[in-house]
């Protein structure tokens, strides 16, 4: 599906989703309408709302996309690393690449709103599995230590949960890519063996 923007340029539900991302990302998205968004991407409503019927609908479909395009850019870098030991290492590291850009307002945004919420929630769970695959890969491989794979991804989501929601910026003062690099070294010192 393509939408006109102007007399000679048209882009993709895609390239809009990502520029609501952006928007949305930097300012949050509950102080804004769909008039506001038309403006801020050069489009009319109506090309808003071919992407998505309502504002309510934007936002889901925006916060969907941002995850889907981070999990296409965080798996590469899972993959690219040879060591079983250290994939759960690059795999925590692009999470936090990924969710750098996300300012206090989106995060607040996202927590105040159910069903973007939710679409948080069901992301951090699917990291938690991730994470917890990670880690059986790295212990079968022996470049871990022998540990509750499912213990090690819930409490990642747990600590993930927190970043999202602000509860460790106040407590420790790291903003979220920071809380993410003290996580994955966490995570993995505790779980590597030693000289690994």
């Amino acid at each position: 599906m393509t939408s006109e923007v102007g007399p000679r340029t048209r882009r993709t539900r895609e390239a809009l989703l990502d520029e609501l991302v952006g928007v949305f990302l930097a300012e949050g998205f509950r102080h804004l309408g769909v008039a506001d968004l038309a403006a801020r991407l050069r489009c009319s409503r109506s090309t808003l709302y071919a992407v998505a019927p309502s504002k309510e609908q934007l936002v889901l479909a925006a916060v969907r996309h941002f995850f889907r395009r981070a999990t296409e850019r965080i798996e590469p870098a899972v993959r690219a690393e040879p060591d079983p030991g250290r994939r759960l290492g690059a795999y925590l590291a692009a999470v936090a690449r990924e969710l750098a850009p996300a300012s206090a307002a989106f995060r607040a945004d996202l927590a105040g709103h159910p069903p973007a919420d939710e679409v948080y929630r069901a992301n951090t769970e699917r990291a938690a599995r991730r994470v917890q695959e990670l880690v059986d890969d790295g212990v079968r491989a022996g470049r871990m230590r022998p540990v509750d794979a499912r213990f090690v991804g819930a409490a990642v989501a747990e600590v993930m949960t927190g970043i999202q929601r602000g509860v460790l910026q106040e407590r420790t003062g790291l903003g979220d890519a920071a809380a993410y690099a003290a996580l994955a070294d966490l995570v993995t010192r505790g779980v590597g063996r030693p000289g690994t």
